[in-house]
């Protein structure tokens, strides 16, 4: 095959008349070299193309076109040709890789039977009793690259220029707490040790698929009556109020009364469309509410809330004082427990990575952020990893566009695949939390955790699937974790005249008060909500020592009325990378009077 350059390929064109820049001529010398084609071959087939399509003019999108539809289906390269030309350009998914190192071991067995002793011992050497594999396949196994080549996603193989040249890899962007001289390492792989489970059990824990688009009107109702009922008589009870009034009755003094925040149109929530709706029990009605005798409020659709004001025509609640919710305790280790357990003096550190997918770059389906956070926890070794979806993004344009050239299980099978070995020798904890924009799970919420059958047992023992949302238990710290972008949807929709408090915070505490994981009612669009599973698996069981919120707004990391609030940013930004976070916590003891002692975190976010 001659040698093609891009002075062949203008040459070709220019008979044809067909002017190009040379980001047009470096991707037809792509396409040649990967459809091993003449520069004059590839010219007179897109003319071909390009006629047959009424004359297509020449650009980046109209080539990738005619790749898709061309010369991935003309110019494939036979079965038996293609395993050997591609094995050492190509990507494979995790078991050709195992057949192919089990094959060369064979082959290297069988030869070393008729080889001399010197030729025999020679091959002998290239094992040890730690690692029994040949150096061929250590160097396979070595590099989580080589399972998340773009070239068997999709048909760009371009890596993402934008992102192989960003700026401030491994700045930290945002801290928390005492982190002036803080080791930032696990415990050194020994997270045999790391106690990790579902805070409620799997008993009471959404573990398994389930039927959904089946729920009625009428349950939502239910749904959402007892909600109002229960958090109106944990405020009853609170702050000692004898009973609530209905909202609708005229009354000349100040009464209280108990209800649901919603908006008296379809529009956004302002201070003038405010509706006060009441159990059944306070009368079921709707009033609209006049704020503006309230100093402090923050207020969104969905808030159940109790108020104190006047209502002297029933048509009108005019607000004097607004109660503030109330949390839920926090997790209290039981007193036999934690006399069996052997906490030394100084408590060992743990480390917790946290990071929030899309892992490709917006520009192209190449994995290359996500084999670069398999480089960090190769090197920081925490001892639990939380990665949060999507693993493969419904929003992605080539997803969009139907450009990939292999199953979306498939892809997510090689990601939590690389994953899973690109982390073997650390032996972290791995907990996989799905996300609605998971093209290839369900679209619902609560989302039931991934499916992962093919997976050793070995591996099994290292990974933790959970659903979105879910409260998890390690080491005796408390996380509450969800995928779904709450800070953005509540943030549209909140309205707030408050000094001294920003709105992260405000959004935040409301999810503490309201004691679950979707205050939002009706929920945004894009969240396809089950309540009777909601009611069931979306509640907090307490508030937890540290809340992941990951969001499209911009990362942090503060306490909110006790809790540790994360917002660890995205992977990936567009086309250029995003964030992670990092917890180093420290169980304190357990005190004399057996009252509980907050754990101490430190926290940071840090650019991939």
């Amino acid at each position: 095959m001659a040698l093609v350059n891009a002075d062949r390929i203008k040459s070709e064109l220019s008979t044809f008349d067909i002017v190009c820049g040379d980001d047009i001529l470096d991707k037809l010398l792509e396409q040649c070299l990967c459809n091993r084609l003449q520069g004059d071959d590839i010219v007179l087939e897109w003319v071909a193309f390009s006629t047959t399509k009424g004359g297509l003019k020449l650009n980046l999108n109209t080539l990738e076109q005619f790749e898709h539809e061309v010369l991935n289906k003309k110019y494939k390269a036979k079965p038996a040709i293609a395993k050997r030309e591609e094995s050492h350009n190509r990507t494979r998914d995790i078991n050709s890789l195992h057949d192919l190192i089990k094959a060369e071991e064979e082959e290297e067995s069988l030869l070393d039977s008729y080889s001399t002793p010197a030729k025999g011992s020679q091959k002998r050497a290239l094992t040890t009793p730690e690692h029994p594999q040949s150096k061929r396949s250590a160097a396979l196994i070595a590099s989580p690259g080589l399972l998340l080549c773009s070239a068997s996603f999709s048909p760009s193989v371009t890596p993402s220029q934008k992102y192989s040249q960003r700026g401030g890899r491994g700045e930290v962007v945002s801290t928390f707490g005492a982190v002036q001289g803080t080791r930032w390492a696990g415990r050194k792989g020994q997270t045999n040790g790391v106690q990790l489970e579902l805070l409620e059990g799997s008993e009471d824990s959404l573990i398994n698929n389930y039927k959904y688009m089946f729920q009625r009107l009428r349950d939502v109702r239910n749904v959402l009556t007892e909600k109002i009922e229960e958090l109106g008589e944990e405020l009853r009870t609170n702050f000692n109020i004898e009973e609530f009034s209905p909202v609708s009755l005229p009354a000349q003094d100040s009464v209280t009364v108990m209800g649901q925040v919603c908006c008296d149109s379809n529009g956004k929530l302002n201070s003038q469309s405010v509706l006060l709706e009441a159990g059944p029990d306070q009368g079921g009605r709707q009033v609209p509410v006049d704020l503006s005798e309230l100093r402090d409020y923050s207020l969104f659709p969905g808030q159940v809330v109790v108020m104190e004001g006047m209502n002297t025509s029933g048509r009108k609640f005019v607000a004097s004082k607004l109660f503030e919710g109330v949390p839920l305790p926090f997790y209290s280790t039981p007193i036999k427990q934690e006399m069996d357990m052997d906490i030394p003096d100084v408590p060992e550190q743990l480390l917790v990575m946290v990071a929030c997918g899309p892992y490709t770059p917006s520009d192209g389906l190449t994995f290359d952020p996500l084999v670069d956070l398999i480089n960090v926890i190769a090197r920081d070794r925490p001892d639990v990893c939380i990665l949060l979806g999507p693993f493969v993004d419904s929003k992605h344009e080539q997803i969009e566009k139907s450009l990939v050239t292999e199953t979306f299980d498939a892809i997510f099978s090689r990601c939590v695949g690389s994953i899973v070995e690109g982390t073997k020798g650390v032996g972290c904890r791995l907990v996989f939390v799905p996300s609605q924009r998971d093209v290839h799970h369900h679209f619902i919420y609560p989302q039931p955790p991934f499916i992962l059958p093919d997976l050793s047992k070995d591996d099994a023992k290292r990974m933790t699937l959970v659903p979105d949302p879910c409260t998890l238990l390690i080491d005796g710290v408390t996380f509450g974790l969800t995928s779904t972008d709450i800070l953005f949807h509540m943030g549209a929709e909140e309205i707030s005249c408050a000094s001294g408090s920003d709105r992260f915070s405000r959004i935040l505490k409301h999810m503490l008060t309201q004691r679950n994981y979707y205050p939002l009612y009706p929920p945004v669009e894009e969240v396809n909500m089950d309540y009777e599973k909601f009611q069931c698996y979306g509640q907090m069981p307490l508030s937890p020592d540290v809340l992941i919120v990951p969001s499209e707004l911009r990362f942090f990391i503060k306490d909110v009325i006790g809790c540790v609030c994360v917002n660890p940013g995205r992977l990936t930004k567009g086309q250029v990378g995003g964030t992670y976070g990092r917890l180093l916590i420290q169980r304190s003891a357990p005190s004399i009077d057996g009252k509980r002692v907050s754990p101490c975190v430190a926290g940071q976010v840090v650019k991939i």
